[in-house]
């Protein structure tokens, strides 16, 4: 096991909220969408443990069609990586922040220097989905070097005698993939959710959160049974894509932080 000593903000925290008891709750923003910054401070405020900033991207593998009507909107409206990476160091939130977005950002500029922005700019965490762990130690080494932490996806088609090693290599937290596809909000909670969840919490005692078709504060509860707590991306940024601003993002966030507190 590792002490917190050995590990980085974003896993720190984590753990320590974990360790108390509580249900993790992590909350995902699309950067550079209008309203964005007051909508991850609303959600901090409405009790989200940590942040995911959407940068967006052109070309998205692994975001659903809500999440990418949102990147779509932002890029036309102007939105950079590097004008959602000068807005963090601002963001109101005494929480930690990943940013997620696609491993070209990274591989142009080179890893030291993306991380090193990264570090800059304040931002603990980083969400590489379409950057194979196979791959990923020249991205890890960079970053752990710039004290970026490095989230790691588990899948529900992850093979067993890989999954130890890619637990162990993750810091901040795993992600459990819930399901095989894109994000978003599904009726029902499929059954890979629990499953990879446990097969994480099996091989790790870092926090391990399900993401990936949480469609519900009810469906959060059930998948936190197994995981520590859950992601929720497609029903926050919808309140924005349907004009409710950060104060439907507060309202969504808090009937799932009070779900997941009551159990």
């Amino acid at each position: 096991m590792s002490s917190n000593s050995d590990v980085g903000r974003m896993e720190r925290s984590l753990r320590d909220r974990r360790d108390e008891g509580a249900k993790l709750l992590v909350v995902y923003v699309t950067g550079g969408f209008e309203g964005w910054e007051a909508a991850v401070e609303t959600a901090a405020a409405a009790g989200a443990d940590a942040i995911e900033i959407g940068i967006p991207f052109s070309d998205p593998v692994m975001d659903g069609p809500v999440i990418q009507a949102a990147s779509e909107i932002a890029l036309g409206s102007g939105a950079t990586p590097a004008s959602v990476l000068a807005a963090v160091p601002h963001l109101d939130t005494g929480i930690p922040h990943a940013v997620m977005t696609y491993y070209n950002l990274a591989h142009n500029p080179g890893h030291e220097r993306f991380a090193s922005t990264l570090a800059d700019s304040g931002v603990d965490a980083a969400i590489l989905p379409d950057l194979p762990f196979v791959e990923s130690g020249p991205w890890r080494e960079a970053a752990g070097e710039a004290g970026v932490e490095t989230i790691l996806l588990a899948a529900p088609t992850t093979p067993d005698d890989r999954l130890p090693e890619l637990c162990a290599a993750s810091s901040g937290f795993v992600y459990a993939v819930g399901l095989l596809g894109v994000t978003g909000e599904r009726s029902t909670l499929a059954s890979t959710a629990t499953e990879i969840a446990k097969r994480c919490k099996s091989v790790t005692d870092k926090p391990v959160l399900t993401g990936v078709g949480i469609g519900s504060p009810e469906q959060a509860v059930e998948a936190s049974e197994v995981a520590d707590g859950v992601i929720i991306g497609s029903a926050v940024v919808r309140q924005l894509l349907d004009g409710h601003g950060a104060d439907g993002v507060g309202e969504l966030v808090a009937s799932y932080r009070t779900a997941l507190d009551a159990g």
